[in-house]
C-alpha cells in the first residue's frame, strides 16, 4: 500500500512520514470506544475526524497539520453522529467517498449476523449524506451466501447496490470459521455462494461503469499511488504521468475511461 495511506487505529498521534491522506476506520475507532482506544479516547467518531483536521474537539492543535485529505473507511452507518454529519457537510478535506460496513441487505440475515443496523438504516444514511454532500459516493462490504440466505434474501442485497448507490464493493463469499455461531447454521452450497458473489460484483461493476463516464472532462484532484495510477476524491482511479512520485497531488482532466480506469 502506498505510503500516503495511514490507517488510524488505537492511540494514533502521528501519521506515517509524507502521509497525504490518512484513513479513519469507524470499525476500529467505534468498536473500542469503551476501552478509550482511538485518537482522542472516547470522543464520538465525528469529533475524531475534526481533531485530525482542525483540533476542534477539545484539543489545542491539529494532530495532522495542513493535511490535504482525510478518507473515512469501514463506517457503521448507525454510529454516524451529529459531528460526523457536520464534517461531511462542511469540511472539503473530508473525501466524498465513504466505505460502509453493510455486510448484507436483508434484515433477517443482518440479525443473524448480529449487526446493529437494518437495511433501512443504511439506505436512510446514504440519502441523508447525499443531501449534505451531493458529490458523495459509497463503497461497501457485502458477504455472499451467508448461512440460511434464500434467493429473496440475496435479492435484497443485490437491490442495496442501487438503493444505496454503491459504486465500489468488496464482496466476500461466506466461508465458515470453526467455533462461530454461523458455522453451526445450515450452510449453502459452495457453487451457489460463488455464483452469488459473482453476481454482486457484476451488478456493482455495471453501476460503476455507468458512473465513471460522468467524470470525463472534469478537472480532478488526483493523489498518486506507486503503480502509475492515482485516486480522485471520490475514489475513482486515474492513470497518472509516468514517473509521478507516490503522494503527489495534481489536477488532471480525464478524457476517456478504459477498463474502469480514467485516462
Amino acid at each position: 500500500m502506498a505510503a500516503q495511506y495511514a490507517y488510524v487505529m488505537k492511540s494514533m498521534t502521528k501519521t506515517f512520514p509524507g502521509a497525504q491522506k490518512p484513513v479513519l476506520s469507524d470499525i476500529d475507532l467505534q468498536f473500542y470506544q469503551g476501552a478509550k482506544i482511538g485518537i482522542v479516547g472516547d470522543a464520538p467518531f465525528g469529533n475524531q475526524a475534526y481533531v485530525v483536521l482542525d483540533g476542534d474537539a477539545g484539543t489545542p492543535s491539529r494532530l495532522v497539520p495542513d493535511l490535504p485529505r482525510l478518507r473515512i473507511s469501514s463506517i457503521d452507518s448507525i454510529e454516524a453522529d451529529e459531528a460526523l454529519m457536520g464534517a461531511i457537510a462542511t469540511e472539503p478535506r473530508l473525501m466524498p467517498h465513504l466505505h460502509l460496513s453493510l455486510q448484507a441487505g436483508d434484515d433477517m440475515i443482518l440479525k443473524r449476523m448480529k449487526r446493529r443496523h437494518l437495511r433501512d438504516d443504511a439506505i436512510r444514511f446514504c440519502e441523508e449524506v447525499v443531501k449534505l454532500r451531493p458529490d458523495m459516493v459509497f463503497g461497501a462490504d457485502i458477504i455472499a451466501g451467508f448461512p440460511t440466505e434464500t434467493e429473496a434474501m440475496f435479492d435484497n442485497s443485490l437491490k442495496l447496490v442501487q438503493d444505496c448507490g454503491l459504486t465500489f464493493l468488496h464482496v466476500f463469499p461466506f466461508s465458515p470459521r470453526k467455533g462461530t455461531p454461523a458455522a453451526r447454521m445450515p450452510q449453502l452450497d459452495r457453487t451457489l455462494i460463488r455464483e452469488r458473489a459473482a453476481q454482486l460484483r457484476d451488478d456493482v461493476a455495471a453501476v460503476r461503469n455507468a458512473w465513471l463516464p460522468g467524470l470525463v472532462g472534469q478537472p480532478l484532484s488526483i493523489l498518486a499511488e506507486r503503480d502509475g495510477t492515482g485516486y480522485s476524491p471520490c475514489f475513482a482511479r486515474m492513470a497518472v504521468p509516468h514517473g509521478t512520485p507516490a503522494g503527489t497531488i495534481m489536477t488532471l482532466t480525464p478524457e476517456t475511461v478504459t477498463e474502469g480506469l480514467l485516462r
